[in-house]
């Protein structure tokens, strides 16, 4: 069964497909519904998963087209609103989906929310460009928890799907080879410090990296904040 994912080019699904499968003989063996777990005897037949980078635009001259076309989204308000709020903010694809009104200060220009990844605080300075998106979509979406709402489910109460703005992009002719939901991060990140000169270590800690000072003591969330907030105003601008 598993070969089949595999051959047709689906490797990391087949890889998760075994691993769930072994999942659910252990837990077999330890009820008494099984004796062993066949899954283990096949470590190794399956080829490797080789690793690969998110699309990014990283090109100065290919963002500006990029962000071009991502202006012209006539789709929903929500999605459109999305799209254009992911450069501007560049976190990761699910924080962006499952941002909540209630993280969002609009008075202080900021967002603070948890970081999935590492479970840490996160504070993103909004620029005025932000807040403008964020203040056009709040009649819409305001009144419930998230800020991108699934279309599907009118309370609010869900979050938007991870392939809506990826689905967006790809109507419009934005290639998977092209740009990612991860890209804007990579894209921000190269040309923040190439082009427009700020410190590694700004940008590092805006990406919610890892980011030590001298001492090898990690930055709390509120490091640099003024200089961040100057940072992201450049960048939107």
């Amino acid at each position: 069964m598993v070969r089949r994912v595999e051959t047709r080019g689906a490797l990391e699904t087949a890889h998760r497909a075994l691993g769930n499968c072994g999942q659910v003989f252990r837990f077999a063996i330890a009820t008494g519904r099984a004796e062993r777990d066949p899954s283990s005897d096949l470590r190794g037949a399956l080829q490797p998963v080789k690793g690969t980078h998110f699309a990014a635009v990283t090109e100065p001259d290919d963002a500006a087209k990029l962000l071009r076309t991502l202006d012209g989204y006539e789709g929903t308000l929500a999605v459109r609103c999305a799209l254009r709020l992911a450069p501007l903010v560049f976190v990761r694809p699910g924080e962006l989906r499952h941002a909540e009104w209630k993280d969002i200060d609009l008075d202080a220009a900021e967002w603070r929310y948890t970081v999935s990844k590492t479970d840490t605080q996160h504070i993103v300075p909004l620029s005025t460009q932000a807040i403008e998106i964020l203040k056009e979509l709040q009649p819409l979406t305001g009144r419930g928890r998230y800020v991108f709402p699934s279309a599907r489910n009118p309370k609010g109460d869900r979050p938007m799907s991870d392939n809506a703005i990826l689905s967006a992009m790809r109507r419009m002719g934005v290639e998977k080879n092209e740009m990612s939901g991860h890209g804007f991060r990579a894209m921000a990140r190269t040309i923040l410090d190439e082009v427009l000169g700020f410190r590694p270590d700004y940008i590092e800690h805006q990406l919610a990296h890892a980011v030590r000072d001298p001492n090898g003591r990690a930055y709390n969330r509120t490091a640099h904040l003024p200089e961040r907030k100057r940072m992201m105003q450049e960048w939107a601008d």
